[in-house]
């Protein structure tokens, strides 16, 4: 492993092989790991909300679940990556606050959890892997060397899947 690439939020990194990528902060938001075993490409989004909004068109395509699905698989077909051989891996989607009535607002990470499920469904990749939900933030680190998905949490301790 050559190196360590931080993903930000709202941010997504393809690279091709024995790369690691990590990104911080996993709370409601949702990090999507994609990887092609064959070709060793893999890419890395950590996406703030469902769906792109249409009526605004300068917004910044990887904070949408949607969007940066679409880009990140866009960018790995680039690298060489076949489509028909994608998997994913999904963490992240925390309900970090209370809210009452369990509003729209207080229940976003559920909501991301959908949209990314969805989205990957639509373009039948299978999700090989997830820890999502409960109420507690995440770091995930993704290995493009062999597709290993490595969940921390203070909450959780260490998981790799």
């Amino acid at each position: 492993m050559s190196n360590m690439i931080t993903i930000g939020i709202s941010d997504m990194k393809v690279v091709k092989g024995g790369e690691q990528l990590v990104t911080y902060a996993l709370g409601s938001c949702v990090g999507i790991c994609l990887f092609d075993p064959l070709r060793k490409v893999g890419g890395l989004g950590h996406i703030m909300l469902p769906k792109y909004p249409v009526a605004n068109p300068k917004e910044n395509k990887y904070r949408f679940a949607d969007s940066c699905i679409k880009e990140m698989l866009r960018d790995m077909e680039r690298l060489g990556a076949s489509r028909s051989q994608l998997v994913a891996k999904i963490a992240g989607g925390a309900k970090m606050f209370e809210v009452s009535g369990d509003s729209a607002f207080g229940n976003i990470g559920q909501r991301n959890v959908m949209a990314v499920k969805a989205m990957l469904a639509y373009e039948k990749i299978p999700i090989k892997a997830q820890d999502t939900g409960l109420n507690y933030g995440r770091t995930l680190y993704f290995t493009t060397e062999d597709g290993v998905m490595t969940v921390k949490s203070f909450a959780n301790g260490v998981k790799v899947y």
